[in-house]
């Protein structure tokens, strides 16, 4: 029984968090484990994605915001190996709020593969490292996150500092924290720098999050013309399409309106590929023009047609387009034939990104897997502790366990440690019982015709105290002293006073029965019990997790696996009291049987001595009796 109780704990330590067998730095207390999955299980993306600014979406459900500074200073992230720093760009962190937007570089996101970054927190003097500019690689000419003031122009989070020339209508929720929201009006201007220049048959790649709320027409997302040439980005009845000097990409399936939708469209010089949600829509064999001038976010570039017009004016320079209205005005006959006329884009834009070289389709597939809602590329892990003790699954678990949740796991907790406590003393008693009861058999043994030899050594009584069968022979001894001492002659014992004898060793036998089964029907309450305890338990979290879920109108699966994880521990704890107590109540009762049959053997035993020994001495006085068998009058006849 005792191996029993030590496997059990032996397992329920493997159960518990171990400690890391790394740490980047001993002043970090905390990290979280975050792991990227390109398998089939997780974003399943079978090329190479290489270098990405990869979002690291922090939020109740997957983060419990203690320990961690209030602004998010102490934050570091390490690769795999626990000794390089990866670069990560905080966009928003709130712990009030419980939420917090990170984009950190990863340096090569594999094929097909798990791989594991570390987040380190929890240390109170750290200062903020936290920079866009190294976050996001060189060939990135342009990445706006609209989580600026309201009013204030959008800024550029790389290293060109592309910052918008114009604010934006407004902002609304997206799918990254804050949006650019487009009523119709004017366009978000971008300026006219070199490092937002293409060269012809030059490189590009254009990416932004797009919610259409009203899709007709012909509406532009992005626009950019030079000296008869355009690049035109924008959608046809809701449908995504890309305009190359009027050359179009063939029409594929629209946009739902009101949803957000992943545009992104890339240039190599050989061929334009429109992307939706990750996926290729459309290809269109051209390469790109030569562009140089200010380009237009949600409508087209004011003036266009007075710059085709009139080539004098310079439209390299970044004001070209905003100065070349005033000359469509003053002279409308020299005027290059009428362009489509495009109806302003109404709807909203996140997160918009333009880099200088043609992004593999790959990564394009991660950023619409990772940055939505429900990113199957990310999956958050463990909390862990740098001591090892209270984190890892296990804690992270707890931290999610409601109040109600809890006060089962107490009752549940009370039962463990009271079936345990019966289980070990029990097992030890049996023990005793059987050790002493080995011990008076090895005595008895030797006793031969003289039943009463044993009744007087002090010494082996203390030896036989715990022996139940020691407290049997005892009781008999004192029957046939006590008749003796009654004037009753004991050497002709009749049929009736045996079974007077035996039923008083019964009646000892019995309450050394009760003895050894006392308590455990405390047991049988923990195997019955325990698992319909924690069922409640489960039920009663399933029940808060749902219902906070259906308050807060989220249906994101990381939202509600952790309170859906925590409410079967109670299902788990109800097992594990239940378990153990099943098998220490099956061992228990093996073992007083074993007892309780040794019992009953000597009883039999004892009175056929009795019978044997008595018997036979009144045959040799009376010369007659029946001493065959204790039912027989041993008296003799006159």
């Amino acid at each position: 029984m005792q191996r029993l109780l030590i496997l059990m704990l032996a397992v329920l330590a493997g159960l518990l968090p171990a400690a890391a067998n790394a740490w980047w730095q001993p002043d970090w207390i905390y990290r979280k484990q975050i792991s990227i999955d390109t398998t089939t299980e997780g974003a399943a993306i079978a090329q190479n994605v290489g270098r990405t600014p990869m979002l690291v979406r922090l939020h109740t459900g997957n983060f419990a915001f203690d320990g961690v500074n209030e602004n998010g200073s102490d934050i570091r992230f390490v690769a795999g190996d626990d000794k390089t720093v990866l670069n990560h760009q905080i966009e928003t962190f709130d712990p009030l709020m419980g939420m917090a937007l990170i984009w950190v570089d990863v340096s090569d996101v594999a094929a097909s593969q798990r791989q594991d970054i570390w987040m380190y927190y929890g240390n109170k003097a750290a200062p903020a490292t936290g920079n866009g500019q190294l976050t996001f690689d060189p060939n990135y000419t342009l990445a706006y996150h609209f989580d600026g003031a309201a009013g204030a122009p959008p800024r550029d989070t790389t290293a060109y500092s592309n910052h918008a020339q114009t604010p934006v209508a407004g902002s609304v929720d997206g799918v990254i924290g804050r949006a650019a929201q487009f009523a119709g009006a004017a366009p978000l201007m971008l300026p006219a720098s070199p490092s937002l220049a293409l060269p012809a048959a030059g490189a590009f790649t254009f990416s932004a999050w797009v919610r259409a709320d009203q899709p007709a027409g012909e509406q532009l997302l992005y626009a950019r013309r030079d000296a008869g040439n355009a690049l035109l980005i924008g959608l046809n009845q809701g449908v995504p399409f890309v305009d190359v000097n009027g050359q179009r990409s063939q029409p594929g399936q629209p946009v739902s309106p009101g949803s957000w939708q992943h545009v992104a469209v890339t240039a190599d010089g050989t061929q334009i590929v429109l992307y939706v949600n990750g996926r290729s829509a459309a290809t269109l064999m051209a390469s790109l023009p030569p562009l140089s001038t200010v380009a237009a976010i949600g409508g087209d570039v004011p003036g266009f047609v007075a710059a085709v017009a009139a080539p004098a004016v310079d439209a390299a320079a970044p004001n070209a387009g905003a100065t070349a209205a005033p000359n469509a005005a003053a002279a409308p006959d020299t005027a290059a034939p009428a362009a489509p006329v495009f109806t302003p884009f109404v709807g909203a834009i996140d997160e918009l990104r333009i880099s200088k070289i043609a992004r593999p389709a790959a990564l394009i597939l991660a950023d619409a897997t990772a940055q939505g809602s429900e990113s199957r590329l990310v999956v958050y892990g463990v909390d862990e502790k740098q001591s090892g003790f209270g984190f890892g699954s296990l804690g992270f678990l707890l931290n999610a366990i409601p109040l109600d949740a809890w006060v089962i796991l107490a009752i549940l907790a009370l039962m463990m440690v009271q079936s345990w406590i019966i289980m070990i003393s029990k097992s030890r008693n049996v023990s005793r019982v059987s050790a002493a009861n080995e011990r008076f058999r090895a005595a008895f043994s030797k006793v031969g015709r003289r039943l009463e030899l044993l009744a007087d050594d002090g010494t082996l009584a203390a030896r036989l105290k715990d022996a139940a069968l020691w407290r049997l022979y005892q009781v008999a001894i004192n029957e046939i002293r006590t008749r003796r001492a009654q004037g009753a002659d004991v050497d002709a014992i009749s049929a009736a006073t045996i079974e007077a004898i035996r039923a008083s060793m019964d009646a000892v036998r019995t309450k050394e029965n009760q003895k050894l089964g006392a308590r455990l029907g405390s047991l049988s309450n923990a195997i019955a019990g325990g698992p319909y305890i924690g069922l409640l338990g489960t039920v009663l979290g399933i029940m808060v997790v749902f219902l906070g879920t259906a308050m807060a109108g989220d249906v994101n699966i990381n939202a509600i696996a952790p309170g859906m994880a925590a409410a079967l521990i109670a299902t788990a704890a109800g097992l594990f009291v239940a378990i153990p107590a099943l098998f220490g109540y099956n061992r228990l009762v093996s073992r007083n049987k074993e007892v309780s049959a040794d019992m009953r053997v000597f009883v039999d035993e004892f009175v056929t001595r009795l019978a044997e020994v008595h018997g036979q001495s009144h045959a040799a006085e009376g010369g007659q009796g029946n001493t065959a068998s204790p039912a027989g009058n041993l008296a003799g006849k006159a």
